[in-house]
C-alpha cells in the first residue's frame, strides 16, 4: 500500500480542537468510480471548516480518520495545473451533495482525489497558493455578489464583519469592480487593512453616507437589522454566513415596504469557479494571504488560524 504526508482529524475535541489534529501518514487515495482522478497538490489553503471538523462538527466518527481540507490547487495525471472545486455529489448526504473532507478525504495531503469533472484549469497567471485560496471562502463572496447580488446592476455594496474570509473577498473583488464599497469591523487594526483594499471602512453598526444596493451578510444576527437599514430601495441582501447567530429578528414592514430581496446562498458552482479565476488574472485581484507555511510546518498553520488574528487566507504549501 502506498502512503503519503496527510493532516487529520484522529478524534474531536470541542475545547481544544488543535488537540484532535494528527499529521502523518495516510493511505494514497483510492478512485471510488472510473470518472475520478487524481491531483497531486502543490497547495492548500484552511477554512474554518477544518477547525469545526476538529470539533466534530458536520463530521461524523465513523468517518474517522479523516483528511482535512477543502481546497487546493496541483497538477493532475496529465501534467495540467489545476484547482479542485470541493463540492461532490454525494448521495448518502441529505443536501445531495459533500464537501471535500466531510464525506470524502480532503485536501490537506500529497494526494486527493476527485471526480475529473471537479478540475478547473489553473490560470497561469496565479501561483499554486493563490489559487488554492479561491475555491471556498472566494467562490462564495462571488456567487453573492454575481449570481445572486446581480452586481452589474449595483453602484454601491455594504460587507459585514470584513475581516472574515468571504467577507474580505467580497471587498477586493467588489473593489476590482469599480464599486462603492463600504466595510464594518469592530477591530480597527482590520479596518485598516480593509481601507488599503479601497473600501470605505467603518464601525460595526456605523451609519453609512449612502443607502446601498447590495449586503454582503456572514455575521448574522450581531449585523442583519443593520444591513436592513443600510439597504437601498430594491436591495439584494445575500446571506451566506451566521458566525453571530443565526435567528435575529426582522422588520418585515422594512422588507416590503422596501421591496428588498433576502437571498440565501453557498459556494458556487464549477463554472463560477473558472470565471472568478479568469477575473482574477484579468484584473490582477489576488487573495489576501496572511501566511504560508510549509507542510512540515501544517500545526502552527492550524494555530494560526485557530488564534482568530488573521487576515486572509492561511496556505500550506507542499
Amino acid at each position: 500500500m502506498l502512503i503519503m504526508r496527510a493532516a487529520y482529524a484522529s478524534k474531536f475535541d470541542d475545547d481544544n480542537p488543535l488537540a484532535a489534529l494528527a499529521v502523518g501518514e495516510r493511505p494514497e487515495p483510492v478512485l471510488p468510480a472510473d470518472d475520478w482522478v487524481r491531483v497531486r497538490v502543490r497547495a492548500s489553503s484552511l477554512n474554518h471548516h477544518d477547525l469545526w471538523s476538529l470539533r466534530g462538527v458536520g463530521l461524523a466518527a465513523d468517518r474517522l480518520p479523516m483528511i482535512l481540507g477543502c481546497d487546493a490547487a496541483g497538477v493532475d495525471a496529465d501534467g495540467n495545473d489545476v484547482v479542485v472545486y470541493p463540492v461532490v455529489a454525494d448521495a448518502a448526504d441529505p443536501r445531495g451533495m459533500s464537501i471535500l473532507s466531510e464525506h470524502y478525504q480532503g485536501t490537506l495531503a500529497e494526494q486527493v482525489a476527485v471526480p475529473r469533472a471537479n478540475l478547473v484549469p489553473k490560470p497561469a497567471g496565479l501561483s499554486f497558493a493563490d489559487a488554492s485560496c479561491l475555491p471556498t471562502a472566494w467562490l462564495t463572496a462571488w456567487r453573492m455578489l454575481t449570481t445572486k447580488g446581480r452586481i452589474a446592476e449595483a453602484e454601491s455594496v455594504l460587507v459585514q464583519g470584513a475581516g472574515g474570509g468571504v467577507a474580505s473577498a467580497a471587498v477586493a473583488i467588489a473593489t476590482a469592480m469599480g464599486k462603492r464599497v463600504y466595510a464594518t469591523s469592530r477591530d480597527a487594526g482590520k479596518r485598516e487593512r480593509i481601507t488599503e483594499l479601497g473600501a470605505t471602512a467603518l464601525a460595526s453598526g456605523a451609519r453609512l453616507p449612502e443607502r446601498v444596493d447590495i449586503v454582503i451578510e456572514t455575521v448574522g444576527e450581531a449585523t442583519f437589522d443593520h444591513s436592513l437599514k443600510s439597504a437601498a430601495p430594491g436591495a439584494r441582501v445575500v446571506v451566506s454566513g451566521a458566525t453571530a447567530g443565526f435567528q435575529p429578528k426582522v422588520n418585515l414592514r422594512r422588507v416590503f415596504a422596501m421591496q428588498l430581496e433576502i437571498l440565501g446562498t453557498s459556494m458556487g458552482t464549477p463554472q463560477e469557479l473558472a470565471e472568478l479565476l479568469a477575473f482574477c488574472e484579468e484584473h490582477g485581484v489576488r487573495p489576501m494571504i496572511d501566511s504560508v507555511h510549509p507542510f512540515e510546518s501544517v500545526r502552527d498553520a492550524f494555530a494560526r488560524l485557530h488564534s482568530g488574528d488573521v487576515f486572509g487566507k492561511v496556505v500550506v504549501e507542499f
